[in-house]
């Protein structure tokens, strides 16, 4: 459809690309600006991006906006976690008992160039680099950047602006100070932070170590992780306490500490990374946190969307793909307004919060949850034995098990908020069983299922009678 009506997007990274895509082939006129330069033409600064995972629900948006099968020529499939002990033994613990499903590593910036670069073709956005938000108003839609080589400042003045600028949101800024509205703003960040190193690929390009896969070293307290890239070298990250620990990033301060702490901890990977130490003090060290806020919209002029509106930290590689799907259900409400000829923002943006919050809330504790999960207990013997059990419930009943991981990475049907409901009850079901050893070689895997399923479905029920739920 054609729509004379003009659509301010203020942050040019995955979410805003895709959002301006897409709200372009609705036909609305677009204006989409970044902060930074265009990345297209300038080399992202290294050590700050970690390497992303793409999985269903992320998909589902790239398919929306027509992209889905270009976006798949980036990805490497990963079929599981590959995880490594100290002494260097591997095993593969598979993402699901399905074998068509998997998630796919991919580099941020090759995606958000493929984003900007299918955006730019159309006749009705314009993309605007190199301009800083300085601050909105939020009841006239209208925002004012600065050129940071001119130093000029310019002003925008929209139907409607969304917020896609990240984590650190100049427009959620503008909100938190806005006192005509009662805005709740929280910020929590876990006590690791992270460095990204690389694995580059061998001299004869080959990758070094299993390519279809995520690797995990977990060591409790630590971790690193690698993903693949398609050129075959890995991209890795330590994730570290800051202080307080053993190892950590205050007491790393020479070269010979840190290959000391990597012999010990990762003998396997020193002889993968000929430059250890210069990434290690040439990279920044990162910090995570979780991002939660609410009213999302103000004035029904302003919508917030992606990081900016709920940032997580990347444990279960759904930050990318929860932005992906904020644009689905966008999309899917905007549906029912596009045929009023003014468009109410208002409701449409009170209706999209409502719907998304709760799921947006859920996957970021989730991801949190994760974090223990992948340097704790992937190392657990009690652990592998759920995961193994939970991977024959999918291979052998697929239409009828779910794992916690699979409803949350593959089951983009059912919100994340139903999935961490569901999912934590599975998992406290089969561990139980397992620690109390009602889990016994003599059942069938039918009939463990069947306890299973029970168990759930009764600690589901106490869960809604707890939380007074009918």
């Amino acid at each position: 459809m054609d729509n004379q009506q003009h659509i301010l997007i203020i942050g040019a990274g995955l979410c805003g690309s895709l959002l301006a895509l897409r709200m372009a082939q609705r036909g609305f006129q677009v204006t989409l600006v970044e902060k930074r330069p265009d990345l297209r033409k300038t080399t992202q600064d290294a050590g700050r991006s970690i390497n992303l995972a793409l999985s269903d629900r992320g998909l589902r948006g790239l398919r929306l906006a027509g992209v889905e099968e270009t976006a798949k020529k980036l990805c490497i499939p990963m079929n599981g976690r590959m995880i490594h002990d100290k002494a260097g033994n591997t095993f593969l613990s598979p993402y699901s008992g399905r074998k068509d499903e998997y998630i796919n590593s991919i580099s941020r910036p090759g995606l958000n160039m493929l984003l900007l670069d299918e955006a730019e073709k159309m006749n009705n956005v314009k993309i605007i680099f190199n301009h800083a938000c300085e601050n909105v108003d939020l009841e006239n839609a209208s925002a004012t950047f600065k050129d940071f080589n001119t130093k000029k400042e310019m002003s925008i003045t929209a139907d409607a602006i969304f917020g896609t600028d990240g984590a650190g949101s100049i427009v959620r800024k503008s909100m938190f100070e806005n006192h005509q509205f009662l805005f709740s703003f929280s910020q929590q960040w876990l006590s690791h932070g992270y460095k990204e190193l690389e694995i580059p690929a061998a001299e004869n390009g080959e990758f070094r170590t299993y390519k279809n896969a995520l690797h995990i070293w977990p060591r409790g307290e630590d971790m690193l992780i690698a993903l693949p890239n398609l050129d075959g070298s890995f991209t890795v990250t330590l994730f570290l306490p800051y202080e307080n620990s053993e190892y950590c990033f205050a007491n790393l301060t020479t070269p010979e500490m840190v290959h000391k702490y990597f012999k010990k901890e990762f003998p396997d990977v020193v002889e993968m990374i000929p430059n250890l130490s210069q990434e290690f003090f040439g990279n920044p060290t990162g910090p995570l946190g979780t991002v939660k806020c609410s009213p999302w919209n103000a004035f029904g002029k302003t919508l917030l969307m992606g990081d900016a509106a709920h940032a997580i930290v990347p444990f279960y590689g759904q930050g990318m793909n929860a932005s992906f799907e904020d644009v689905v259900v966008f999309d899917e409400i905007l549906e029912k307004y596009t045929s009023e000829e003014n468009i109410n923002w208002t409701n449409l943006f009170k209706e999209y919060e409502t719907l998304r919050k709760k799921d947006t809330d859920a996957i970021a504790d989730l991801a949190v949850d994760n974090f223990h999960e992948m340097k704790e207990h992937t190392a657990m013997e009690i652990f592998q034995k759920k995961r193994k059990l939970e991977t024959a419930f999918e291979s052998e009943f697929p239409e009828v098990y779910y794992s916690k991981y699979s409803l949350v990475t593959f089951k983009e049907s059912i919100p994340y908020s139903e999935a961490m409901k569901r999912g934590r009850a599975q998992d406290k079901a089969i561990l139980n069983f397992l620690a109390n050893g009602k889990i016994t070689e003599e059942l069938s895997l039918k009939e463990k299922l069947e306890l299973v399923k029970k168990e759930t479905e009764a600690i589901l029920r106490n869960d809604e009678v707890a939380f007074g739920k009918k």
